[in-house]
């Protein structure tokens, strides 16, 4: 395994922006990673686990310490009872895997189409969209321990699964390292049609007509991210970014009501616990005055997606700090709505590193 000297970090992320890493290597391997974690431990130095770079904003001081980019590969399935185990490894493209499961005709991730970002990092936060998150999917789950310098197995249960959450973006935030993920999908099932975006996409005759086809599902879920600029596209500035900044925040049922109460129009939310309401944060945004193309410096609101931050191009890390915040304070002043960012935030301070990067 080398180990390079100052590498730039912003061709390795979607937002295509931050400075350099001290140090970096590549892993491929279970054995790269812990070779990696000794360097690093030998030498008193912060590691910091880098996967498709899709959900990361990096400083423009970038990382004094070693940045270990995974790239474990391989894809393998196997029948178990009903179902099929695909078994990915950490640095497998997320998309990939999800292309080669509809492609064998198995449901489970289907909804999950076009979300950039590897298969490590799948599981740190829970990934989710269009009303399909991975832990309604994932078996196993391999790691290197960082403190131990062994290879450990989590099942679904152990790794703590919530709304963008598990174990290894809370309590052991850091502690592991994953390698591998195990996906347990349906052959032949029928795919999930739940989310507004794909009941209104399909009328209710073609809903029934892909029952039993994933692929189609796959393809209504690209086609709309594109219209929303949310698959990456070289060719399209909406797409440089992190995909969706803000969590959607899960209120009170009282505060909702109180929203409601006082908003001329209907609010979209989502029923998330007995006395717990999910709220739209792009609704939420929107309404607070912050419309879709806004600028702030070479930051911008998308002009397809209001949850989208995105690079206009010669954007700094300072550039998209501002403009999360002159967000966050707008819904806070409007609704009394803490807006929570997705991405990680690498070298601003330990008090804004939220976990590692898919």
């Amino acid at each position: 395994m080398e180990i390079r000297e100052d590498i730039r970090l912003a061709p390795y992320t979607t937002l295509k922006l931050g400075g350099v890493a001290r140090y970096f290597a590549e892993a491929a391997t279970d054995q790269d990673v812990i070779e990696a974690l000794w360097w690093a431990r030998e030498r008193a130095m912060p590691l910091f686990v880098l996967g498709g770079g899709s959900n990361l904003l990096v400083s423009d001081t970038g990382f004094d310490g070693l940045v270990l980019h995974i790239t474990i590969g391989g894809i393998e399935a196997q029948e178990r009872g009903e179902k099929r185990i695909f078994s990915a490894g950490a640095g497998v493209e997320w998309d990939t895997l999800v292309a080669f499961a509809v492609q064998e005709n198995c449901a489970g991730v289907e909804c999950l189409s076009g979300i950039p970002g590897s298969v490590g990092g799948t599981p740190v936060q829970n990934v989710g969209a269009y009303g399909q998150d991975v832990s309604e999917t994932i078996v196993r789950v391999c790691a290197i321990d960082a403190n131990t310098m062994r290879q450990v197995e989590f099942d679904t249960a152990a790794c703590g699964f919530s709304y963008r959450h598990s174990r290894f973006n809370g309590s052991d935030a850091g502690r592991y390292i994953v390698t591998r993920v195990d996906f347990a999908l349906q052959p032949g099932g029928s795919p999930k049609i739940a989310y507004a975006d794909l009941k209104h996409h399909f009328s209710a005759e073609s809903t029934k007509d892909c029952s039993q086809a994933p692929s189609t599902v796959r393809e209504a879920v690209l086609q709309i991210r594109r219209s929303k600029g949310m698959l990456l596209d070289e060719n399209d500035a909406d797409s440089r970014s992190a995909g969706s900044f803000f969590k959607n925040p899960v209120v009170s049922l009282e505060m909702f009501e109180r929203i409601a109460a006082n908003s001329t129009v209907s609010v979209p939310h989502y029923v998330a616990g007995s006395e717990e309401v999910k709220l739209s944060a792009a609704w939420l945004i929107e309404q607070s005055g912050v419309d879709k193309g806004f600028t702030l410096g070479r930051a911008a609101i998308s002009s397809k997606h209001t949850l989208a931050l995105v690079n206009l191009g010669g954007a700094t890390a300072s550039d998209l700090l501002r403009l999360k915040e002159f967000v966050q304070r707008r819904v806070m002043q409007r609704f009394g709505v803490e807006l929570l960012p997705e991405p990680v935030m690498l070298g601003f301070g330990p008090s804004l590193i939220s976990g590692a990067d898919r």
